[in-house]
């Protein structure tokens, strides 16, 4: 069963986005354990679809992403598609790594690392 984050269905799905796309675009980002943790299983998902790499793959991330810009000529499905994927084609599964890190200063959340292995 999924973790429900304190928040609405379209609220978490929103959140993930997000942070599915900003991992994809800076490869490590700090956030808290639990948002982590099952981020972890929708980038693992969205590599799985770029080393598939048709078409149809290409449509299912954009669906799912949000189109940010990675660099000045890149946006996140493309290095989803050109890199991280080309990265990961002998890798079955198991594309990131969550650190966890010491309590948050202001309230006490775990807070992790999550990062493309």
């Amino acid at each position: 069963m999924a973790r429900k984050l304190g928040r609405t269905t379209d609220q978490r799905m929103a959140m993930l986005r997000n942070l599915a796309s900003d991992l994809i675009i800076h490869e490590r980002i700090e956030t808290t354990e639990a948002k982590a943790k099952e981020l972890r299983s929708v980038v693992d998902k969205m590599i799985t679809l770029g080393k598939r790499g048709d078409l149809h793959a290409r449509r299912q991330a954009a669906s799912f992403l949000y189109k940010k810009e990675a660099s000045e000529d890149e946006d996140v499905l493309q290095k989803l598609f050109n890199d991280v994927a080309k990265r990961y084609e002998d890798r079955q599964g198991g594309y990131t790594r969550v650190l966890k890190l010491g309590p948050r200063q202001g309230d006490g959340a775990k807070m992790a690392i999550i990062e493309l292995v």
